[in-house]
């Protein structure tokens, strides 16, 4: 038996045993009342209490059934995002431009400085040496992106010709940009609609949404096996970035008070929060979100099930990565040059790389070489030659 079908059977299991209970209760009631006298009145009167009775235990137990009753678990809802005529007018935080920059592309990335994922897109943005402005969001009120119906970060906002294009989820963001650069034939609006939102109810009954084909490249051309097998690999990679080395990171930031409130002003200096924010939202954000982060590191650890030591979960997951590297006998995972999981995790990890778990991390695993490896390629932009 599956284990999806197992759990599916354990509230019907449950259901029945009930209402078994509930047979045994009425058939107990009614022999008591055939087996001793009553007067007509109190007979009819406690005949009327326990019909009152048993349609409660039995509502109760239907309760129960339905409530417990198997969900499917897909919805069958598929949205894509919808281009916009126009974009809010909201100064930018502040200017990347890139001599050389002859992608075509004008956007626009709305993030936190210091979110692992917005520090993935903007690891591929500089590495291709790709221009853009950024819109710093207040974590904590988040006005800025008001505008949009997805209420995370990062979005990525690009201008086309007839209006501007929302880019949503890290990981779509960069496979999106990636099948664009390999393949111009396609426009980005084209793009964006191979990676439709799914509405689907989870196994606790929760209604959730995932992005399909986030981790593919939409090219029109067959590619041939070994370089099949090489994107493959760099799926596998790019998940396991996404499911597995990000929930390190938290529950290490924030392991303490004292970390945290760290964590956090390095945070504001790395975004220069002090320029875009006034002095009372900023300490807000720090005060209100160490405090906050603090608690939810957590609960993250016991949820991702993370070692006691939580600076060993992280470690763990490093040297993972550095072997698979040096198994490879390349510098970097993309081979001698770096492909997107290499920009991924090099990306989350740069996201803490002022925090004290950072600093013990290059102590104590040999992630060091790899890291200021990519992040000299990623400051020379030297993914530009190869668009």
């Amino acid at each position: 038996m599956s284990f999806l079908s197992k759990n599916l059977m354990v509230p019907y299991r449950q259901t029945s045993l009930f209402m078994q209970n509930i047979f045994h209760f009425q058939t107990q009631v009614f022999r008591n009342f055939a087996s001793k006298p009553r007067t007509v009145t109190k007979g009819f009167f406690k005949i009327g209490l326990v019909g009152v009775t048993m349609g409660a235990i039995v509502g109760t137990g239907y309760s129960i059934h339905q409530r417990n009753k198997p969900r499917a678990h897909i919805i069958n809802e598929q949205t894509f995002i919808p281009t916009i005529d126009e974009m809010p007018q909201i100064k930018p935080s502040r200017t990347v431009r890139f001599e050389g920059d002859d992608s075509g592309l004008k956007l626009t990335l709305f993030q936190y400085q210091t979110c692992p994922f917005c520090c993935k897109v903007r690891a591929f943005l500089d590495y291709y040496g790709i221009s853009y402005d950024i819109v710093e969001v207040d974590p904590v009120l988040r006005q800025s992106i008001k505008w949009s119906p997805y209420k995370k970060v990062p979005i990525l906002v690009a201008k086309t010709e007839n209006g501007y294009q929302p880019l949503n989820d890290s990981t779509m963001i960069i496979s999106a940009l990636a099948s664009y650069l390999t393949d111009t034939r396609k426009d980005i609006p084209e793009i964006v609609k191979c990676f439709p939102t799914i509405d689907y109810i989870d196994e606790d009954g929760t209604k959730k949404f995932d992005i399909m084909n986030k981790y593919f490249l939409m090219l029109s051309t067959q590619m041939d096996q070994h370089k099949e097998k090489q994107f493959v690999e760099e799926r596998k990679w790019r998940k396991w970035t996404d499911d597995v080395l990000v929930h390190t990171l938290s529950p290490n930031v924030y392991r303490s008070k004292d970390e945290a409130l760290q964590a956090f002003n390095w945070f504001s200096d790395a975004g220069e929060w002090e320029q875009h924010f006034p002095t009372w939202e900023r300490m807000l954000i720090i005060y209100v979100g160490a405090t906050a982060m603090w608690l939810i590191g957590k609960r993250l650890k016991k949820k991702y099930n993370l070692k006691d030591d939580v600076r060993e979960s992280l470690y763990d997951e490093c040297n993972k990565w550095i072997r698979s590297i040096n198994d490879k006998g390349t510098r970097f995972m993309g081979g001698q040059r770096p492909g997107l999981a290499d920009l991924s995790v090099y990306g989350v990890l740069s996201s803490i790389e002022g925090c004290e778990a950072f600093k013990d991390c290059l102590e104590h695993t040999r992630i060091g070489k790899w890291y200021f490896a990519m992040k000299e390629a990623v400051a020379q932009h030297q993914g530009a030659r190869f668009i």
